[in-house]
C-alpha cells in the first residue's frame, strides 16, 4: 500500500483510508459488529492505517466498534473521529462546538475509541454561533494537552478554512468529492493548496452510484439517507447515466472495475488527496484497495473530466446543505 502525507503536516497514512460510518449507521440497518471487527482488521492487514469514525454515527456505536477493532493494532493506525453535534436522546439534534463541548467530546471519544489519544479530530460542521477561533483555541489546548494529536474541518468553506488555520494549523479538510461532485475544485482545493492542507474526499464513489451497481430502478431500505437525497431521484439517477457508463468504459479497457477508475481519478489528482471509501463488503474493500495500483493516461484523465462535467441533481436536500461550505 502507498502512503500519502497530508498537506504539510507529518500524517503519513495509506493512500486510501477506510470510512467506517456505513457499518453502523446512514445506509440502511447496521451491519454485524463481529463481521466489521473482522473486516476492519482485514483492512489493517491489506495495508490501510487510515480509519474514519465520528460520535454521531450511531450515535457513539461506531467509535466502540472501530475502537474495538483497531484496538490491538492501535499503534500502527491512524484514527480520525468528530465532533460538533448535540446529542439528545440518542438522535442528532443540532450543532455545537462551544469550546467546552468539544472537550467533552474529546474525552468521550478516548474512552469508546480504547485509545489516549485521538490522531486527527474534525469539526463535522461548521456551528454558526461559535466563532471559528474558538473552535480552534479548543482543539489547539487538547493537542497542548496530549488528547489530539492533528486538526481537522469538515464541509468548512475556504474562509473559515483560513481563519481556523490561522490559530491552530488545519492538518486536513474532509468534504465530498468525487467524479460527480467537483464543487470543491473551485475555491477549496486551490485554498488548501496554498496553505499546504490535506484532503479527504467522503463519498469518493458518489454514495455508491459510480460503482456502477445503482440504476434508475434500484430501491433503497427505508433508513438509507440516499431517499432523501436529490441526486438519487429516478430521474437525476437516469440523468447521471451517461457518467457511469464513461466510467465503465474505461474500466473495461484497464480490465479493472468501475470503482477502481473513480479512486484511481482522485487519487491522481494531487498527492496530498486521500479518499476514505466506506464499504461493508469485504470484496468490496478488496476492490478498492486495487485501485491504489491503477494508473490513469492523460487521455484516461480528460475523458472522465469531460464526463464529469455533465452531473446533474443537488448532492443534498436544502436543510442539509445549509451546513455546509461556510
Amino acid at each position: 500500500m502507498q502512503k500519502r502525507k497530508l498537506g504539510n503536516s507529518n500524517l503519513e497514512v495509506s493512500a486510501l483510508g477506510l470510512g467506517c460510518m456505513g457499518m453502523s449507521f446512514g445506509y440502511g440497518p447496521a451491519a454485524d459488529k463481529q463481521d466489521m471487527i473482522s473486516l476492519i482488521r482485514k483492512a489493517v492487514e491489506l495495508g490501510v492505517t487510515f480509519f474514519d469514525t465520528a460520535e454521531v454515527y450511531g450515535p457513539f456505536t461506531n467509535e466502540e466498534l472501530v475502537g474495538e477493532a483497531l484496538a490491538p493494532v492501535r499503534q500502527q493506525v491512524v484514527i480520525a473521529t468528530k465532533f460538533g453535534f448535540k446529542i439528545e436522546n440518542g438522535k442528532q439534534a443540532g450543532l455545537d462546538s462551544r469550546p467546552e463541548h468539544i472537550k467533552e467530546v474529546a474525552d468521550a471519544s478516548l474512552k469508546r475509541l480504547r485509545t489516549d489519544v485521538i490522531d486527527l479530530f474534525y469539526q463535522h460542521r461548521v456551528d454558526p454561533d461559535v466563532p471559528i477561533e474558538d473552535v480552534a483555541g479548543a482543539v489547539k489546548e487538547l493537542i497542548q494537552q496530549g488528547k489530539i494529536r492533528h486538526f481537522g474541518l469538515s464541509e468548512a468553506g475556504a474562509q473559515t478554512i483560513r481563519r481556523a488555520h490561522a490559530v491552530q494549523p488545519v492538518t486536513a479538510l474532509q468534504s465530498e468529492y468525487s467524479l460527480w461532485w467537483r464543487e470543491p475544485e473551485k475555491e477549496i482545493i486551490p485554498t488548501l493548496e496554498e496553505l499546504g492542507i490535506g484532503f479527504v474526499p467522503f463519498s469518493p464513489l458518489g454514495k455508491g452510484f459510480l460503482t456502477g451497481k445503482i440504476d434508475e430502478s434500484t430501491q433503497f431500505d427505508s433508513s438509507d439517507f440516499r431517499n432523501v437525497v436529490p441526486r438519487f431521484t429516478p430521474e437525476a439517477r437516469k440523468a447521471n447515466q451517461a457518467v457511469v457508463d464513461l466510467v465503465k468504459e474505461i474500466a473495461e479497457r484497464k480490465s479493472v472495475t468501475p470503482a477502481q477508475v473513480a479512486l484511481a481519478w482522485l487519487l491522481a489528482q494531487k498527492p496530498w488527496i486521500v479518499p476514505i471509501p466506506g464499504t461493508t463488503k469485504l470484496h468490496r474493500l478488496e476492490e478498492n484497495v486495487g485501485a491504489v495500483n491503477i494508473e490513469l493516461s492523460a487521455d484516461d484523465l480528460s475523458e472522465l473530466d469531460s464526463a464529469a462535467s455533465m452531473a446533474h441533481g443537488a448532492r443534498y436536500p436544502e436543510e442539509l446543505d445549509r451546513l455546509t461550505g461556510r
